[in-house]
C-alpha cells in the first residue's frame, strides 16, 4: 500500500499564498512589537491555512508492472554480407537470454527487412514503431542489432531510456564502390558529353589494393563488348562520352571484384541518356517544279527539329535562252560543295523528280552511294523521268536502288493499300485505319458505299523490285514504295510523284503527312521506327518488353536478372508485326533481354541499390540517437555485452556492458481518500487560539 497526501484547496493557490504571505506579516508585526500572545495568533492562522488547503490522506493498492526492453534486428540486405548473419542471430539470441535473465523485464522484438523500392535502411521508424506500441512509462531500454548503415536518420525518435547499438561486421572489413557523381539525362548525337565518376576505397584496404592506385573499369554501351580502362581511385574522374545513336543509350560501368572485399555489388554504375538530335540537316533537290514539291518543304518545313536545304533546278545546262547568267538572279546549284565537300553533314537527301541533266556528274552520284553505304539515307520520289533514258536508275546511283523502271508509266486512277508486310513495318503500320477514319468524315454519305481507305492517285511508274521491301502497293499489286537498307545506310523509292494529292484533300485525301513523316525518320534511323528491333521500357518494377519483326514469329526472350539468374518469357502479338510482354522485375540493378540476335538492356533504380552503397559497419550515425540518453555502442567481435540494471541519469554503458533503466511502473488497483481536516473544528480551534491571544494580551 502507498500512501500519499494531496491538497485539494479550497480558494485558489494564488489567492492562499497571498493568504500565507499576510499571516507571516501579521505575526512578524506582532512579535516585532512585543506582544504575548504572537505565537497564538500565528498558530491560529496556521490552523486557518491547513482548512483553506484541505489536505487528505490518499491510499493506493498499487501491482508492480514489468519493465519493457525494445529489440531491433536490422536483417536489410546490407546485414547479409560476409559472417554478419550468423552475428546477428547469435547476439540476438544471446542478448534475449540476458534479458530475460533481469528482474521483472520483457523483451519485444522486431525484424526490419528491406522494404519496397530503394528506401534503404529505416532503422529509425522501425524504432519509432516498436516505441509507439508500447507504454512509455515501461520502456527501460532499446537495442538495435545493425551495422550501423541508416538511412532514416532525419526520423530519429525521442526515447524514454537508453538506447544501445550492438555492431556486426568486422574491424578487417573493406570495399571498393563505384560511384556515378554527375550524369545528365539528355545528350545531342555527335556531341562529347562529360561523366563525373569516382572509385572509393572504404574500410581495412589492403597494402595490396593500396589506395590512391589504379584499377580497371570496364565500359560497355547498351550491353555490347566491354572497353577497359585504367582509372585511379580516390579521386573524381571526367570521362567524356560520345553517344552511338538515338534513343536510349544505357551505358555500364563495372570494376573486376577484388580479392577479399565485401561485396562486389557496388562495383557496378548505369547511366540512361537519351540521345536527341540537335538539328536533323535534309538536303531536298527538286528535278523541276511540279505540284507535289510543295508537299515535301512544308512537311519538311514544319518541324523545328529539321534544317532543310532546298533546290528546285529551274534553268538546266541544255536550256539556251539568250539571257547571260550574271543578269539572271537565280542561285547557282553549289554541286561541289553539296554532292563533294559536305554531303556528311547531311541526314537525309531527297531526290524529288530529278533526272539526269548533267548538272551532277557520274561521279558525284558514285559520292552518294558511298555515303549511303557509310550510313547515310536517300530517299527517290520519282516521276515519269524514272522511266526514261535520262532516269537516275541509269546512273550510278542505280547500285543502291532497290528496284528498277520497266521503262512504262502507268496513268490511271489507284487507291494506294498498305502490302501485308507493310502492316507489320513500322513507317506503315496502322495507317490503312487511320485513313479510313479521316476519307469517312470527310465523304457525303451518299452513295451508300463504304468509301476507300484512301483518295486515289492516277500515276505510278512500273517497278521491278530487286531487294528491300515493298511496303505499298499500287496498280495491280505493284510496288509503290520500297524501303532497303544497303550496308550501313537506307534508301528508299516511292513510285509515284501523285503523294500531292492527298495534302489537297481529294476524295478525302489520306495521312500524308504522316506516312512521309514516318519514312523520313526511318530513313534518319529513329529507334521508335526500327522495323527489326528489341525495345525495352521500365515503369516502376515492371519490364515491358516489345519485339519488333517483319517476319515470322520471336522465339521466348531470356530475361537475366542482376544477381544472374535467368528465366523465360513468351512474347505475344498484339499488332502485326509486334510482340510484346510484361516482366515483374524483383530485384533493381541491370537486366539484360535477349531474343534470337537481338539483345537490349534496362536499369530498374540503380545499378547498387542504396543498401549497398556504403557497406562498412559504422557507429557514426547513430552516435547523436546512443549518446542522448547515455547509451552506448558495442561491436559484436569484441564480445556480446552483458545487461545490468541502472538507475536513471546515471551511464548506461560500460567496458562491456549495457545498462537497462528500471522504470518502476504500476497500475492502481484501490484507491481510498481520507480527509485530514475538519472544516468547523479547525474554525473553532483557530477562532479560539485568537480569542486566548486577545484575553492575554488584555490582561497585560
Amino acid at each position: 500500500m502507498t500512501q500519499t497526501i494531496l491538497f485539494s484547496p479550497l480558494v485558489p493557490w494564488a489567492l492562499l499564498a497571498g493568504a500565507g504571505l499576510l499571516s507571516a506579516l501579521m505575526v512578524g508585526l506582532a512579535l516585532w512589537r512585543g506582544l504575548p500572545g504572537w505565537w497564538l495568533r500565528g498558530l491560529g492562522l496556521s490552523l486557518l491555512l491547513v482548512a483553506l488547503a484541505n489536505p487528505s490522506l490518499q491510499s493506493e493498492n498499487r501491482a508492480p508492472l514489468s519493465d519493457i526492453v525494445l529489440m531491433v534486428v536490422d536483417e536489410t540486405a546490407s546485414q547479409g554480407l560476409s559472417d554478419r548473419p550468423d552475428q546477428t542471430a547469435a547476439a540476438a539470441e544471446e542478448l534475449a537470454r540476458r534479458v530475460a535473465a533481469l528482474p521483472n523485464t520483457e523483451l519485444r522484438r522486431t525484424t526490419l527487412r528491406d522494404g519496397a523500392g530503394d528506401a534503404g535502411t529505416r532503422l529509425m521508424a522501425a524504432l519509432a514503431e516498436a516505441r509507439a506500441n508500447e507504454p512509455q512509462g515501461r520502456i527501460a531500454g532499446a537495442l538495435l542489432i545493425t551495422d550501423g548503415q541508416v538511412h532514416d536518420t532525419e526520423a530519429t525518435p525521442d526515447m524514454p531510456a537508453p538506447v544501445h547499438a550492438v555492431l556486426t561486421g568486422r574491424s578487417r572489413d573493406w570495399d571498393r564502390r563505384l560511384e556515378i557523381r554527375n550524369a545528365p539525362a539528355f545528350a545531342i548525337l555527335g556531341e562529347q558529353v562529360v561523366l563525373t565518376l569516382r572509385i572509393e576505397d572504404q574500410g581495412a584496404v589492403p597494402a595490396t589494393e593500396g589506395s590512391g592506385g589504379r584499377v580497371q573499369v570496364n565500359v560497355s554501351i547498351d550491353g555490347g563488348e566491354p572497353l577497359a580502362f585504367q582509372v585511379p581511385t580516390g579521386r573524381d574522374i571526367e570521362l567524356p562520352v560520345t553517344l552511338p545513336h538515338a534513343g536510349l543509350n544505357v551505358l555500364r560501368f563495372e570494376l573486376p571484384a577484388a580479392e577479399g572485399e565485401l561485396t562486389d555489388r557496388n562495383n557496378a554504375a548505369v547511366v540512361q541518356i537519351n540521345g536527341v538530335r540537335d538539328r536533323l540537316r535534309v538536303l531536298l533537290v527538286s528535278g523541276e517544279p511540279h505540284a507535289g514539291e510543295r508537299t515535301w518543304r512544308n512537311l519538311l518545313k514544319s518541324d523545328a527539329a529539321v534544317d532543310l536545304v532546298h533546290f528546285t533546278i529551274l534553268r538546266p545546262p541544255e536550256k539556251q535562252d539568250g539571257v547571260p547568267i550574271d543578269e539572271l538572279s537565280l542561285i547557282s546549284f553549289p554541286t561541289r560543295e553539296l554532292f563533294l565537300d559536305k554531303i556528311d553533314e547531311f541526314d537525309l537527301i531527297i531526290f524529288d523528280r530529278y533526272k539526269r541533266r548533267g548538272i551532277l556528274p557520274p561521279f558525284y552520284l558514285e559520292n552518294v552511294v558511298d555515303y549511303v553505304r557509310k550510313g547515310g539515307a536517300v530517299l527517290v520520289a520519282t516521276g515519269p523521268d524514272f522511266a526514261t533514258a535520262d532516269s537516275l536508275y541509269r546512273s550510278p546511283l542505280a547500285a543502291a536502288l532497290p528496284a528498277s523502271p520497266t521503262s512504262r508509266v502507268i496513268e490511271r486512277g489507284f487507291t494506294p493499300r498498305i502490302s501485308d508486310v507493310g502492316q507489320r513495318h513500322p513507317v506503315t503500320a496502322g495507317l490503312d485505319a487511320a485513313g479510313a477514319a479521316d476519307v469517312a468524315e470527310s465523304r457525303a454519305p451518299d452513295t451508300g458505299d463504304d468509301p476507300p481507305p484512301w483518295g486515289r492517285w492516277f500515276r505510278q511508274v512500273e517497278l521491278d523490285q530487286t531487294s528491300g521491301h515493298a511496303v505499298m502497293r499500287g496498280l495491280d499489286d505493284r510496288p509503290l514504295l520500297v524501303l532497303d537498307r544497303v550496308e550501313e545506310g537506307r534508301v528508299a523509292l516511292l513510285a509515284s510523284d501523285q503523294a500531292w494529292l492527298w495534302d489537297r484533300g481529294f476524295e478525302g485525301g489520306g495521312p500524308q503527312l504522316e506516312l512521309l513523316r514516318r519514312l523520313a525518320h526511318w530513313m534518319m534511323k529513329e529507334p521508335e521506327l526500327e522495323e527489326d528491333a528489341l525495345m525495352l521500357s521500365a515503369e516502376g518494377q515492371r519490364i515491358h518488353i516489345a519485339r519488333r519483326m517483319l517476319e515470322g514469329a520471336p522465339g521466348p526472350a531470356t530475361v537475366t536478372a542482376p544477381d544472374g539468374s535467368t528465366r523465360q518469357v513468351d512474347l505475344s502479338e498484339t499488332e502485326p508485326g509486334l510482340h510484346t510482354a510484361t516482366v515483374e522485375g524483383g530485384q533493381m540493378g541491370l537486366y539484360r533481354v535477349t531474343e534470337g540476335l537481338r539483345e537490349a538492356v534496362i536499369a530498374l533504380g540503380p545499378a547498387a541499390p542504396r543498401e549497398f552503397e556504403e557497406t562498412i559497419a559504422v557507429a557514426g550515425p547513430l552516435q547523436p540517437l546512443t549518446q542522448a540518453r547515455r547509451g552506448g555502442i558495442r561491436r559484436i567481435e569484441e564480445g556480446i555485452p552483458t545487461l545490468r540494471q541502472v538507475r536513471e541519469g546515471r551511464a548506461a554503458a560500460g567496458r562491456n556492458w549495457l545498462g537497462i533503466t528500471p522504470r518502476g511502473a504500476y497500475v492502481t488497483t484501490d484507491v481510498r481518500l481520507l480527509p485530514l481536516v475538519s472544516g468547523w473544528l479547525f474554525l473553532l480551534l483557530a477562532v479560539g487560539l485568537m480569542l486566548g491571544a486577545w484575553l492575554r494580551e488584555g490582561r497585560r
